[in-house]
């Protein structure tokens, strides 16, 4: 398969996440907390190897400005992440509570329903960003994001559905929506793509950019949502599963 074969393919099995959320209403609570607290620790894990291990040496490789480009990356996906938050709530209070993201806290009004789609539309174009970046550098990269990616996307969708369904949406409208706006990640993807067709050396740039959004969301989207878990045994657990991502990302680097 061609990287770009690879990255359309990635796309799809991440926006397939979208029905998560549908499946969410049928697991117990209890469960669900438990199977989303190691998949969060894995992924963050995995999405800082890959930006340590295989995306900065390759974008330093590319480009002597790496360094800046991958920090100017970080503060690109900070006003994203900002802006998706306004969209998810008015007056900029949080609609996810940190440890049950299906139970929005902002009122159930039907316009918070159709902001978050857009919102979610920015975060899932910004995914496609990364993983077309990914696949350009290696499929194994290219994969290992994709796994990243996608438990990344895991507790989003649960969140995202119970909004749509607080908002108003019936349960099929709400799914419907939720799956469209899940394949923003391809035109991500395919953009990453043409653009480096047409722009010579691109690749030097969206590299390390793309492992500032590695750092990023896993610094303040993934950590910041277990490092408050109190109970000592969790907390070990997550941070098993957390150097399990680091490593898998290590052992696919090249050299």
């Amino acid at each position: 398969m061609t990287p770009l074969s690879s990255a359309l393919l990635a796309g799809l099995l991440v926006a397939t996440m979208a029905l998560i959320g549908f499946g969410s209403l049928l697991i117990a609570t209890k469960l669900l907390e438990r199977l989303l607290l190691g998949l969060v620790a894995f992924a963050a894990g995995a999405l800082l190897g890959g930006a340590f291990f295989h995306l900065l040496p390759e974008g330093i490789e590319l480009n002597e400005q790496a360094l800046p480009i991958a920090l100017i990356g970080i503060i690109a996906f900070f006003i994203l992440d900002s802006a998706f938050w306004i969209y998810h709530c008015h007056g900029g209070h949080r609609l996810h509570d940190d440890h049950k993201h299906a139970h929005p806290s902002c009122p159930p009004e039907k316009p918070v329903g159709w902001l978050n789609l857009v919102g979610d539309a920015v975060h899932n174009l910004t995914d496609g960003i990364v993983l077309g970046s990914a696949f350009l550098v290696n499929p194994a990269l290219g994969w290992t994001t994709t796994l990243a990616v996608a438990l990344h996307e895991i507790p989003q969708e649960v969140g995202d559905f119970g909004i749509l369904i607080h908002a108003g949406f019936d349960r099929k409208k709400a799914l419907l929506l939720n799956g469209t706006v899940a394949l923003t990640i391809l035109v991500g993807i395919l953009g990453v793509f043409i653009a480096q067709e047409y722009v010579e050396g691109l690749t030097a740039y969206t590299i390390p950019f793309a492992a500032g959004g590695f750092i990023y969301m896993a610094c303040t989207n993934l950590l910041s949502e277990i490092k408050e878990e109190a109970s000592v045994r969790r907390r070990a657990l997550q941070f098993v599963f957390f150097l399990l991502g680091i490593g898998l990302l290590w052992m696919t680097k090249e050299g």
